[in-house]
């Protein structure tokens, strides 16, 4: 390896914060997840049916009204439009429910990440171990939804098993983004902005209608984090593959790195200073 092939190496290992070189053993805390969840499967589970009952009233009710939607330039019903964009839906909730209410109760209240951070375990590590558990849980939101997209007949294109990969790094993003927004809370009343940021998201993504029918607002619900998994996740269930995809894949990845290195440094603010 060159000099100059050295440099250019490490340089783009330097844009990685250094919190995450310092995780050691987040699976210690995913296992501690699994141990006291197992009990509470249902209300692990209860995040899934919001964007399932918006997608069976879509199917019902909304289907014969609106008929068919342009997307990648072919006529499609419109459930089978708002489909994929409820299950990139419902990867978010699964994240942003884990790492908002219940990682701050364990942090401000059972003030479990104290007794974490007094043994060999790192912020890093805890950061981590909550996010990839916030990413397991959207994971199961996102698979229970693909099998009812399947069973309903909503699926366009084998190419859709590659929307569990996309939700997952969605389940990222919002898992990294809001863990590193739940160190900011000053108490429970804040957590009503959670809900102020998440159903605009939900709405205003391109989720209910295509980009186009923004008009000149589009540039705003590009904005939008759900937007791009949203617009992959649609992609792939039509199985039509874009340069564009790889901008919305770098958007959620730099979210994730970004949430990933301001929680780390949060919580060894918070706890270790």
């Amino acid at each position: 390896m060159t000099a100059e092939t050295f440099d250019r190496f490490t340089g783009g290992i330097r844009i990685v914060p250094v919190e995450l070189w310092h995780a050691r053993r987040p699976h210690r805390m995913v296992e501690r997840s699994l141990m006291v969840n197992r009990h509470t499967w249902l209300l692990i589970i209860s995040g899934f049916f919001e964007p399932l009952l918006y997608l069976l009233s879509v199917r019902i009710g909304f289907k014969e009204l609106v008929g068919d939607v342009s997307s990648a330039g072919r006529a499609i019903p419109y459930d089978e439009f708002v489909a994929p964009a409820l299950m990139a839906a419902s990867a978010m909730n699964g994240a942003v429910y884990e790492t908002t209410t219940n990682v701050y109760f364990k942090f401000r209240h059972a003030r479990l990440y104290d007794a974490v951070l007094s043994t060999p375990m790192t912020p890093a590590d805890v950061a981590l171990g909550e996010i990839m558990f916030a990413v397991m849980r959207g994971g199961l939101y996102s698979t229970a939804f693909l099998v009812t997209m399947w069973a309903l007949g909503m699926t366009g294109s084998p190419w859709v098993v590659l929307a569990l990969p996309i939700c997952v790094l969605i389940g990222f993003a919002f898992a990294a983004v809001g863990m590193a927004l739940t160190t900011f809370m000053r108490g429970w009343a804040d957590f009503e902005y959670i809900a102020a940021i998440t159903l605009p998201l939900f709405l205003f993504s391109a989720t209910f209608y295509p980009l186009g029918s923004y008009g000149g607002s589009g540039w705003i619900v590009q904005l939008s984090p759900l937007y791009h998994g949203v617009a992959l996740v649609r992609a792939v269930n039509l199985g039509v593959f874009e340069w564009a995809m790889v901008t919305h894949v770098a958007v959620l990845l730099a979210l994730t790195v970004a949430g990933v290195a301001v929680a780390s440094r949060r919580i060894a603010r918070l706890l270790l200073s």
